[in-house]
């Protein structure tokens, strides 16, 4: 194999040493000069602190000169050296199992007395490893052998039929084998069948699914796969941003689920790469982005231990598995080498602000008199005749933040929260499933309900405090002195239990600093680290996936790094997709884009290489709507308009990430209208601490903190999370004193 760079996570490098080299971090130089006179001992699977499942998949290098025939592999008192050969693949590797939960010293030892140790710490297949405290409670698939819901997996083999009138994949007996089987040809040009294994499994209490090209019958090993793998894996993503507490299915398909054109999972399974998708990643079921990335990281390690390791990793998903990924390659960055977004969202934590708005003015608007549809999309941003999006937008997301909302899965009434009957029950908010990020509330503003149970609910990152309601069309005069003072004093906000109140809502600290940390609120600041390809149609508007959003990542990226340039917006007629081509013409492009940075050997930092190895014809575009493109640029605003919001007609820039702002006293010449006595007096009562200032940072804004875990060895939460730190590296030693100098041979 070729191709394949030391910067990327879980890349199959060729050599053991490189393999080092996770979390996006790359192997210097020296340490590479270093490492040819030392033992090393590389754990492949993953981070050698985050492995799962009792295996691991490890490499051994030795100094030149020396044979692997005479190395010695313990694996805490166990002699493991019979697991471990020089394979097909040329290097000295061994699957390690029957590893213990907790700590396992692995050395591997020369007849010398130089070698290596490393720790690599188990956790259970059911979870957690990094994501703190499970949720509870929790309902298992039948015939669960446990309540971690462990099972043993399961294996079918499909294949794509010949026959055009079956679409999709179909069942394929080995034992009695269909005659229709399609030929397919990878992208190394292997012509094979395509014959698709299929394996589903549960790992951290829910579903995996993971398919690649198979030939049944052959042997398939890490070090020794089937020619048919390209090394290369596509993740799948979800929809939505709810809560769900029991087990589910993987989400497989692009949103048009591959009726008309073949979806992109089928597509790239022809092409040799490895598709995989987990329920945890998807945001319909769980919308907590340290959780979502540790369901990828269990499942991608077992895939490397199973079929060996992975040179890059591409995500792709609209809506809630658009989110799912920004997020996740925010927060943990290496999972993803590339990422196709679709009808994007950057997170949920800054989308917040936007949803809230959007409630808060309907029901002020809902209840004003004086104001007409063209006034009231003034304020939320739009400028259109008509309320729709901020209407469809607030009732299909509004109600995921709602601790007793109708419909959650896999709770009962009688379990659900309710603040008069049942104050202790489960609340199914995305804030309390995302307790271990955010924190609790702190004491001093625990309402009835929580001061009788003893405990906070989940703190809330978000804020409407000193926002200016309409302020943009006060001052072009689209809405009145009157309405916009009448606005403002009685829009009001929401309490804990999202309901609403005539005071306005202030976030929960630590909750905001903790969201900014952990990335709820997604500041982009590790998202250099991976190329972007989003794809957007319009909103039209009233699909509640707005356009700006695409843009306040891109503005993120600029504010951040001076540069958008590893994101490029391929943009479109077809409502929210742009394009229903484009999610296999965005796989095969961002093929080729990983591919060129893979075999640059520059030794620049990576976010340089993935800017300077974008080719040429990868770069904004407008399409036809049929799969053809049009302009190298962005469609024009009259096909794909872009709206603002409540916030930024408030103020706030496109990054809209300022979730509470800083605040300035009130000053009457700001205005470019003027004010009665009587109209200043209420605007002073309404802003007793001042107004926003989104010239300035907004309170406890700061960049999100990589690889952070919520949970100490011994299981306890910590909340808001503690930095994992660098990846463990194995450490060498020499022989013991008194054995030196005594000639010992290699």
């Amino acid at each position: 194999m070729s191709g394949h760079r030391p910067g990327w996570p879980f890349a199959y490098l060729g050599s053991a040493l490189a393999a080092v080299a996770l979390a996006g971090a790359c192997v210097p130089a020296s340490a590479v000069a270093s490492a040819k006179r030392k033992v090393v001992i590389s754990v492949l699977s993953d981070r050698a602190d985050l492995i799962s499942g009792g295996d691991a998949l490890v490499a051994v290098t030795v100094p030149r000169g020396s044979r692997y025939s005479k190395l010695r592999m313990k694996l805490r008192r166990r002699n493991v050296t019979r697991e471990f050969a020089v394979r097909r693949n040329g290097q000295y590797e061994g699957l390690l199992t029957g590893l213990r939960v907790g700590k396992n010293l692995l050395t591997a030892t020369l007849p010398n007395g130089h070698g290596a140790r490393i720790t690599i710490t188990d956790h259970p297949i059911g979870g957690p490893v990094f994501s703190g405290p499970q949720i509870e409670p929790w309902t298992c698939q039948p015939g669960a052998l446990d309540k971690q819901c462990d099972a043993p997996p399961r294996i079918q083999y499909l294949y794509e039929s010949t026959n055009p009138a079956l679409t999709g994949l179909q069942p394929y007996d080995p034992k009695d084998p269909p005659s229709d089987v399609a030929m397919t040809t990878t992208d190394a040009g292997l012509k094979v069948p395509f014959i698709v294994r299929e394996e589903t499994g549960f790992e951290d209490r829910d579903r995996y699914r993971i398919e690649v090209l198979d030939q049944p019958g052959k042997p398939w090993q890490p070090w020794a796969p089937q020619p048919q793998w390209n090394h290369k894996l596509l993740i799948m993503g979800g929809f939505d941003c709810i809560t769900a507490f029991g087990v589910s299915t993987p989400p497989f398909s692009d949103p048009l689920g591959g009726t008309a054109i073949p979806d992109s999972s089928q597509v790239a399974l022809g092409l040799g790469f490895a598709v995989l998708g987990t329920a945890l990643d998807d945001s319909e079921v769980d919308c907590n982005p340290a959780l979502q990335a540790e369901s990828l990281v269990m499942a991608k390690e077992h895939l490397v231990d199973e079929f060996g390791p992975i040179s890059y990793t591409i995500g792709t998903g609209c809506s809630g598995g658009s989110l799912s990924q920004q997020w996740v390659a925010n927060a943990y960055p290496g999972i993803y080498q590339g990422i196709i977004v679709q009808c994007s969202f950057p997170d949920a934590g800054s989308t917040g602000q936007q949803i809230i708005d959007y409630e808060a003015l309907g029901n002020y608007f809902a209840n004003a008199s004086g104001w007409n549809v063209a006034q009231e999309a003034e304020v939320d941003g739009t400028g259109l005749a008509d309320f729709a999006n901020a209407t469809v937008s607030a009732a299909a997301f509004y109600p995921f933040v709602e601790p007793n909302r109708t419909g959650c899965t896999d709770i009962s009434a009688a379990q659900e929260y309710n603040a008069q009957t049942n104050p202790g029950g489960v609340r199914c908010g995305i804030d309390d499933w995302d307790i271990n990020l955010l924190g609790p509330q702190p004491k001093s503003v625990w309402d009835a309900q929580e001061k009788a149970l003893d405990r906070g609910f989940a703190g809330s990152p978000i804020d409407n405090v000193g926002v200016q309601y309409g302020l943009a069309a006060l001052n072009a005069g689209e809405i009145t002195p009157q309405q916009f003072v009448d606005l403002n004093a009685s829009v009001g906000g929401f309490n804990i239990d999202w309901q609403p109140s005539a005071r306005r809502m202030a976030a929960d600290e630590p909750a905001l600093a903790n969201a900014y940390r952990d990335g709820i609120i997604n500041e982009a600041n590790n998202m250099n680290q991976v190329a972007i390809i989003d794809l957007r149609g319009p909103n039209d508007p009233g699909l509640a996936h707005d356009t700006y959003r695409s843009f306040a990542v891109r503005a993120r990226l600029d504010r951040d790094f001076g540069t958008h340039a590893n994101q490029v917006i391929w943009e479109g007629p077809v409502s929210l997709l742009g394009d229903p081509y484009y999610d296999n013409q965005a796989l095969e492009a961002m093929d080729r884009w990983l591919a060129a940075v893979a075999r640059d050997h520059s030794g620049r930092a990576l976010p340089q290489e993935i800017i300077s190895d974008k080719l040429a014809n990868i770069t904004d575009q407008c399409s036809n709507g049929t799969g053809t493109k049009l302009t190298s640029t962005l469609c024009p605003s009259s096909v794909v308009p872009v709206y603002s919001t409540p916030r930024m007609v408030a103020g706030e820039a496109i990054t809209t990430d300022q979730n509470k702002c800083a605040l300035v006293p009130l000053n009457r010449g700001s205005y470019k209208v003027g004010f009665t006595n009587a109209q200043w007096a209420a605007l002073q009562k309404a802003f007793p601490t001042g107004v926003c200032d989104y010239s300035k940072p907004g309170v406890s804004q700061q960049p999100t903190v990589p690889w952070l875990t919520y949970q100490t060895p011994a299981g306890k939460v910590i909340y808001g999370g503690r930095a994992l730190g660098a990846p463990p590296v194995s450490v060498p030693f020499g022989p013991p004193a008194r054995d030196r100098g005594r000639g010992h041979r290699r």
